[in-house]
């Protein structure tokens, strides 16, 4: 696992995170330039969820404020965790029906884009629609199902978890919007993500898996749901099935050039 220049702030005693004043200036200014951002290309369920979590503008909201609206939702949590997580403790957390978040925010530096995912990217791109039953319940059967894969078939799970969670969009009857948190959470890929440049799929589950991708880059291909329960329908589906079906069959040819060494 790579290295990161981020370390994750820790709670006082009574379970309080300090930030200092920068950063909170820089949530600020992230949130609002995001919300302006996802008007018209944002998922109604995703709205809603933005709706209830109430966040604050001005600050970095505390854990506390964000388990109470979860909790009273969908039953889910989030959980603090360092900058960079491995695998076994992702899908622990998720399993459990917590969500996790690093306790750090991205410089001014890395505003557009960071590789690792900061308290805004997991607040603010997936906290959201984790207080809609749908997204949490195949959010809870992919924690469960990931725990008990082997490395192999976490790959392929991996695959399922970008094209969805994190870079999925979805068709509603007010025309194509977002639902990933990735997407939702970059303003570039807001707007890039539904200009006609990339490619759009339907959602297919096996091609999905078999789809390589990039973290660095704009995504050249985005799968489209036909409707966010779709993700629900799929919780209740043969997962592992589809991960065995996609590991014999093997991957697509990537569609962006290799990684320059």
């Amino acid at each position: 696992m790579k290295n990161t220049q981020y370390v994750a702030r820790q709670p006082d005693e009574n379970g309080f995170i300090h930030y200092p004043d920068a950063e909170h200036a820089v949530w600020n200014t992230l949130i609002t330039r995001q919300l302006k951002v996802i008007e018209g290309r944002a998922c109604q369920e995703y709205l809603d969820g933005i709706e209830q979590l109430a966040l604050p503008h001005e600050r970095i909201p505390q854990l506390g404020e964000i388990n109470r609206v979860l909790e009273s939702t969908t039953g889910w949590r989030v959980a603090r965790v360092p900058a960079l997580i491995p695998f076994q403790t992702f899908f622990e957390l998720l399993a459990s029906k917590q969500f996790p978040v690093a306790t750090f925010i991205r410089t001014p530096e890395e505003l557009d884009y960071l590789q690792e995912p900061d308290i805004f990217h997991e607040i603010f791109g997936h906290c959201p629609l984790l207080t809609n039953p749908w997204f949490a319940e195949f959010t809870h059967t992919y924690g469960k199902l990931g725990l008990a894969a082997s490395k192999e078939e976490r790959v392929y799970l991996a695959r399922l978890y970008w094209m969805t969670i994190e870079f999925g969009l979805v068709d509603t009857p007010q025309g194509r919007r977002i639902y990933g948190g990735g997407i939702l959470s970059s303003p570039k890929e807001t707007v890039y993500c539904l200009s006609g440049q990339p490619e759009h799929q339907p959602f297919d589950p096996l091609e999905a898996m078999r789809t390589p991708y990039r973290i660095d880059i704009l995504q050249p291909l985005y799968f489209v749901l036909p409707e966010l329960k779709r993700l629900f329908d799929l919780a209740h589906e043969d997962i592992m099935g589809l991960v065995h079906q996609a590991m014999r069959l093997g991957l697509h040819a990537p569609k962006f050039p290799p990684k320059a060494a």
